[in-house]
């Protein structure tokens, strides 16, 4: 015959005595030979909303936790159930049943936040949380990238406030007007870096935007394999190609043209290549070397283009090839020096403007930072009026309007 088993309940709920049952945020308790733990009441027994708080306290030899029956770090479940915990006396088979409260144990990594108040860690945000659970458990890669990234902040914010003062202090003392003048004439230099190697004193018109400075001996004969497509095309191709929109448009458009010459057809072949590749480039934010380009691109090309016309950034834990707005002027600047050799230095500027993206007034700066002649003609259909850039000596001058407030290229 079985041996009697009989129960007795030990624990009255308005007195307040519940046994501490627990479970751990950041994993399962193993075992808990190593672990010291503290209850703590609430000293006010007269006051019925305080008398009830209890704070339960873990030790272990690398850190700390605490859970809370009250405030936001508080589980709701202990408001809605009961919980109970059950003695067994095997000898006697008496089952002694506690009352029990159920606490969520969160680690403490801060030595600011006092034991009985997790205010402040709990308004943290997930990304401060986040951080300071790296810094307790993290990898020392993950530790590496968290250190680099809060010297980045701080070099950031006392980067500006030197940014700032410095500022100040030139207003302060050579006053608005010369802080104005510098600033045009420091726009003036930053335009001459996004240009073509200029050679202001040319005998030659084609010596004002040397070729070899664009495409170097060694990129043009790298050039010969991809280009070679363009050598025997036919209508047909150029009109697959239009509709596929393999090409911008200024290509497809000189497509149709190409020298009978063989030498000549394939110096041109290889220019509207590398032409194209710059315009594909300009619609771009950002450079991969794996997948940036096509398949076809030489790695001599590949390298010119990211070391040429791509800002080295560092985002995301990582360096990046960025294409800023500078490098998108730089673009446009090669395209058209090439475009000008190619036809003879005289180029459909609206044309390319339609390619590279960019408006008519951004267009026209840079032919004019590049001292070209402007001029206006009808389009091949009457239909519209086209801008035309020429390279022509003597080379023209423009003059900055005064009172324009607006950056321009001069």
């Amino acid at each position: 015959m079985a041996a009697e088993a009989r129960w007795c309940y030990r624990g009255d709920p308005q007195e307040g005595q519940s046994a501490p049952l627990v479970q751990f945020t950041n994993g399962k308790l193993k075992s808990s030979e190593n672990m010291a733990f503290n209850l703590y009441r609430n000293k006010d027994t007269t006051n019925p909303r305080k008398k009830q708080k209890v704070t339960l306290n873990a030790e272990t030899e690398r850190l700390s936790y605490v859970g809370n029956n009250f405030g936001a770090g508080a589980l709701k479940c202990n408001t809605l159930c009961r919980y109970y915990v059950g003695v067994l006396d095997k000898d006697s088979g008496q089952l002694e049943v506690y009352n029990a409260e159920l606490f969520n144990m969160q680690p403490l990594v801060s030595d600011n936040v006092e034991d009985d108040d997790l205010s402040e860690y709990l308004n943290k945000s997930y990304r401060e949380k986040v951080d300071l659970c790296i810094e307790a458990f993290g990898t020392s890669k993950q530790k590496r990238a968290l250190n680099s990234r809060r010297m980045n902040a701080v070099g950031k914010e006392v980067l500006n406030m030197a940014v700032i003062k410095a500022a100040e202090d030139v207003i302060e003392t050579k006053g608005t007007d010369a802080v104005v003048n510098d600033a045009a004439e420091s726009t003036k230099s930053d335009t001459s870096l996004a240009l073509p190697p200029f050679h202001e004193d040319a005998e030659k018109v084609e010596d004002v935007y040397k070729f070899e400075d664009i495409i170097s001996p060694a990129e043009y004969e790298a050039l010969q394999a991809p280009a070679a497509a363009f050598m025997n095309i036919t209508t047909k191709d150029i009109v697959k190609m239009t509709e596929e929109k393999s090409y911008c448009f200024f290509v497809l458009n000189e497509l149709k043209s190409m020298p009978m010459d063989e030498k000549k057809r394939d110096h041109k072949a290889r220019c509207l290549w590398f032409l194209d590749a710059l315009v594909k480039l300009s619609s771009q934010r950002m450079v991969k070397k794996k997948n940036g380009f096509s398949p076809d691109c030489p790695g001599i090309i590949s390298n010119k283009i990211v070391k040429t016309f791509t800002a080295l950034t560092y985002s995301n834990g990582r360096l990046q090839n960025q294409i800023s707005a500078s490098m998108k002027v730089k673009i446009a600047a090669y395209v058209i020096a090439l475009a000008l050799h190619i036809n003879d230095f005289e180029t459909d500027l609206t044309i390319l403007q339609r390619d590279l993206k960019l408006r008519d007034n951004r267009i026209v700066d840079i032919a004019k930072a590049m001292r070209l002649k402007l001029t206006k003609s009808k389009s091949l259909s009457g239909l519209d009026e086209h801008r035309l850039g020429i390279l022509s000596l003597p080379l023209p001058v423009y003059k900055v309007t005064a009172g324009r407030r607006t950056r321009k290229m001069h």
